[in-house]
């Protein structure tokens, strides 16, 4: 496409800016503060998008402001050309990440006790300017929160995504049964009859219904007896060690908390398939220069948890 160079003479190139933070926010009061300005600037550069653009943008519902359907359609091209154009303005290619001041803020579930202490003691010592924001992984919004640039890598279970999310396996991992074996009475590998009859305190990685072990207990037309269902996985061990329960989880995660409270680990009396923790972000980061070292970053980090839960087993 021929670059009209005489028509974009006359667009405020700032207006850009205020639309990625209109289309971000769908509000004009936090699209004023994301970019540092007052609210009646930021309303002004909303009516200037208004007629340059022909359309309304954003309307006003009783809860709130909402994108109109062009808006929408425009979210995925202004955001990247605003990437686009920082690299250029901002020369990212200089990226040093010994001297780089950046945050980053990454969806974790219970895969953070494993793999946020080992990216900290890295960040320290190899990019002490990077900061991290951990948030709850909510599988029925990550993609949206990834879209809104609220997130910038999302790391568990992940099998979704749409053509502009892009999607790396970090590492595979199988599971163990962790359990009090002083409250069971109970210390070698569980048989499948040991683990009927004990309770279960159960921990989803999809955040969505059955998990994998009910589906296989389904394909036996066995069913096992549960006592809690958390998203916590971090609180799992403690219950475990208080109570005659049976979690069954991340093979690397049940080594790890057993190691640490004196519990001990079985593996599971099932056939299960392994799954894998892979890294999730928007297609728009794939050229920025910080962003893709930290994604070469967890991939360094996956190897290394796999092959100190291999020795570990």
């Amino acid at each position: 496409m021929t670059i009209k160079h005489h028509d974009l003479a006359g667009i405020d190139l700032n207006l850009l800016v205020a639309l990625d933070a209109l289309l971000t926010e769908s509000s004009v009061t936090r699209a004023a503060a994301q970019v540092g300005i007052g609210q009646s600037a930021m309303s002004s550069s909303l009516s200037r998008l208004r007629k340059l653009l022909g359309d309304e943008l954003l309307t006003r519902l009783p809860d709130g402001m909402r994108l109109t359907p062009r808006a929408m359609a425009l979210v995925e091209p202004v955001r990247t050309a605003l990437r686009q154009f920082q690299g250029i303005v901002l020369q990212e290619d200089s990226f040093d990440p010994v001297t780089v001041e950046r945050s980053f803020t990454l969806a974790v579930p219970g895969v953070e006790a494993r793999v946020v202490p080992r990216l900290l003691a890295f960040l320290g010592r190899e990019a002490p300017g990077i900061r991290l924001t951990l948030r709850n992984f909510d599988y029925g919004a990550v993609l949206d929160e990834l879209d809104a640039d609220r997130i910038d890598l999302a790391i568990g279970v992940i099998s979704q995504g749409q053509t502009h999310h892009k999607v790396r396996t970090l590492y595979r991992f199988g599971y163990l049964c962790l359990f009090n074996p002083a409250l069971l009475g109970v210390s070698g590998p569980l048989s499948l009859e040991d683990y009927l009859r004990f309770p279960h305190i159960m921990t989803g990685m999809t955040g969505r219904g059955p998990g994998v072990i009910d589906d296989a207990l389904a394909s036996i037309d066995r069913k096992r007896r549960l006592m809690v269902t958390t998203p916590r996985f971090t609180t799992v061990p403690f219950h475990v060690q208080a109570a005659p329960l049976i979690a069954t989880m991340v093979d690397k995660l049940a080594v790890t908390f057993a190691e640490q409270l004196g519990l001990g680990t079985s593996p599971v009396p099932l056939e299960l398939n392994e799954s894998s923790i892979s890294m999730l972000w928007h297609s728009s980061y794939d050229h920025d220069p910080a962003h893709r070292w930290l994604r070469e970053v967890m991939v360094g980090l996956g190897r290394d948890t796999a092959k100190d839960a291999a020795a570990a087993l």
